[in-house]
């Protein structure tokens, strides 16, 4: 997708938008903060009664005044107070790697441990690792990680490192207060941009502080007696539960939503007219592409695939271009030059299709979409900050369609489910218009499982199994796995099968259509699992729901924090045939009861027996359906009750009994 950073100048004319840097930001920083021996004392937390660590302070300095990187210099001083706050705090991770449209590097890590006896025991610089580690959102990121030394209850850990966010054109300033320990104190020191602006603040999800002014043109914000943010499955994004503040300039006034995104919609539509204009090649190019189509859905079908096989996709880490070749890339500064080049950015492509379809006779606008994968953006906030071109919107018929060739991983008229379900922002000419994004039903996200093993006497069972993901799904998959050597994802997908299956043994291992933007993502093995069955005397118990068998719950607490979040709706179809051991029979082939939650959820399974020697499992599940993705606290118990009996019903066993004339021999 194309990020606000294709448009910088636009950006930057519009709504001052930053460019910061923070060089040297502490005063000293080879120094560290005197210790209070009240502090090394301390038995007891002051935020939280019953927590395990608490930060004493989180002090993070900025400087927004210059051009060059965006620069955190990040200093976090904790108190351990039991064994499990060792647990929690002594092994440090800090995210870098491409997160969304720009780069973040971590440096000048320096960590240290204060025993209660007043020894002081330093990080090592070999210490300090590289690793992938998997977010509660499933993301996958790379982190510098290291173990804080000598960590006991009673010691303080403190550690400090220069977050560097390069060429990052910044719309805002986030200032996160929240961590997953309580704070007693944080503080941020920003310098402002010199740009004449007045810098604005907004708070979310807390009382806003006031700014303070400080030395040096600097200015600080100060928040005390944070709680923590305690991790739970499935829940709302970061921004939409912590507490946090927005550091935003713009010369649009704010106080009236709609002549604010009156002007933004003005703005955005003389940076883009140029951009999806159609001349004489475009008409030509639009024309062969749509070629013998008649209905809307075909041309539009069309066009989208024209602009995939055409157009080389140079924002695509799979597009084999080094660093020294993206340096040498030119500007499209018009679809015209995307078709003469034959490359081009996301954008591009996106752009191209849009002026494609509008030489085609449709009516095209570029749409604005916010993330929700951040938070659950509501337009009554005026701040073009939550918003980026992400899809271009199509109206056929009295309906606007959405879609992003741009991003390769998608199929033809899905968007990536973060920018669906959400209001986009339409541009053109006429004004705002605000339009509801579709969200993918729970078919166009499938992962359907196929297995046909035999069960040995012994209780193991062996065979082969394919798994396939479409949708959201898919991508999802693509994406986790684009990066990896053959036997990184060889070994992940070990990982995978035996959390659930430890004694299970993969070979004959394939991993199909990791690149591939329309084939569903796929994996094909053969297992050989011992201990599968339980024997029991003369019986085996064999719990047909293979692809179930190992998990937990999905919620297992009684009470819960914070709303309930799926990312997008999704459905599962698993397809298992057992063959039994020779001289055994099923006692009973009883199915459990199907369930349904009116259009949101429906289970279903059936088991059958062939010549009374095949076991047949055919089990079906959605969830999402009407769009409910995004349940309350006062439905969780409702919610949980669904989930657990579906639990229950993967967790069915049928009784195998050892035929009398088998036994005596």
């Amino acid at each position: 997708m194309f990020r606000p950073r294709f448009f910088s100048p636009f950006f930057l004319a519009l709504v001052c938008l930053l460019v910061f840097s923070a060089t040297s930001a502490f005063a000293n920083d080879n120094d560290w903060k005197p210790i209070d021996p009240a502090e090394l004392s301390s038995t007891k937390p002051v935020v939280e009664p019953n927590a395990d660590a608490e930060a004493i302070f989180w002090e993070v300095r900025m400087d927004d005044s210059s051009s060059e990187d965006l620069v955190f210099n990040h200093y976090i001083r904790i108190k351990i107070f039991t064994d499990r706050g060792r647990e929690s705090q002594s092994k440090v991770d800090i995210p870098f790697g491409k997160i969304s449209s720009y780069k973040i590097r971590i440096e000048d890590i320096a960590a240290r441990t204060i025993k209660s006896d007043g020894t002081i025991i330093e990080l090592k610089k070999t210490d300090i690792f590289e690793r992938t580690i998997v977010k509660a959102n499933g993301l996958k990121v790379k982190a510098k990680s290291f173990a804080m030394p000598g960590v006991e209850p009673g010691a303080i850990i403190e550690y400090r490192w220069r977050e560097v966010h390069e060429n990052q054109m910044a719309n805002g300033i986030r200032l996160e207060f929240q961590r997953d320990i309580p704070v007693r104190t944080v503080k941020y020191y920003i310098k402002p941009y010199a740009n004449g602006e007045t810098m604005r603040v907004q708070t979310f999800h807390g009382n806003g502080p006031e700014l303070v002014k400080e030395r040096s043109g600097f200015y600080s914000v100060t928040m005390t007696n944070m709680t923590a943010v305690h991790e739970e499955p499935n829940m709302p994004p970061g921004d939409q539960i912590k507490t946090w503040m927005l550091i935003y300039y713009t010369p649009l006034p704010t106080s009236n939503p709609i002549i604010y995104w009156g002007l933004v919609t003005v703005a955005y539509n003389e940076i883009l007219k140029p951009l999806i204009k159609v001349d004489n090649l475009v008409k030509q190019t639009s024309a062969t592409a749509v070629g013998d189509a008649t209905t809307p859905e075909q041309k539009l079908k069309k066009i989208f695939d024209y602009v995939r096989a055409n157009i080389k996709n140079v924002s695509d880490d799979a597009s084999g271009l080094t660093a020294e070749d993206r340096l040498k890339l030119k500007t499209n500064k018009s679809p015209s030059d995307t078709i003469k080049r034959g490359q081009g950015t996301m954008a591009d492509i996106d752009l191209l299709f849009a002026a494609l379809a509008k030489a085609a006779g449709f009516e095209v606008r570029v749409a604005l979409a916010p993330d929700r994968s951040e938070i659950f953006f509501e337009p009554q906030f005026a701040n073009a900050y939550f918003l980026e071109p992400s899809s271009i919107a199509v109206k056929v018929g009295d309906i606007w369609r959405f879609f992003n060739p741009g991003y390769n991983l998608l199929p033809f008229g899905m968007l990536r489910w973060q920018e669906e379900g959400e209001e986009a922002l339409l541009i053109s000419e006429t004004g705002a218009l605000w339009v509801r994004t579709p969200m993918s039903p729970p078919e166009l996200s499938q992962v359907k499982r196929t297995a046909k093993l035999h069960l040995a006497e012994d209780g193991t069972l062996e065979g082969d199994v394919r798994i396939e993901y479409t949708g959201h799904l898919a991508v999802e998959k693509k994406e986790a796995n684009d990066e990896d050597s053959p036997q990184q994802r060889e070994d992940n997908l070990r990982d995978m099968i035996k959390a659930n299956m430890s004694t299970a043994e993969l070979s004959n291992i394939q991993i199909e259509n990791v690149t591939d933007p329309v084939k569903p993502f796929a994996y094909a093995f053969h297992i050989k699992v011992p201990g599968y069955a339980q024997k029991t005397g003369k019986r085996l118990f064999l719990q047909p729901a293979f692809f179930q068998h190992g998990l937990g719950a999905q919620f297992q607490t009684s009470e819960r924090r914070y709303a309930v979040y799926f990312h997008f709706p999704w459905s599962e179809d698993d397809n298992v045939t057992i063959d039994l051991p020779a001289g055994y029979t099923l006692d009973h082939a009883e199915s459990p009861a199907p369930m349904a939650a009116g259009n949101i959820s429906a289970y279903n399974v059936r088991i059958q027996v062939a010549d009374n020697h095949t076991v047949i499992y055919h089990r079906t599940f959605f969830f999402g359906g009407g769009e409910n993705i995004v349940f309350p606290t006062s439905s969780y118990g409702a919610l949980k009750q669904v989930f657990d009996a579906v639990h229950t019903s993967d967790e069915h066993t049928l009784a195998l009994k050892q035929n009398a004339t088998a036994a005596s021999n």
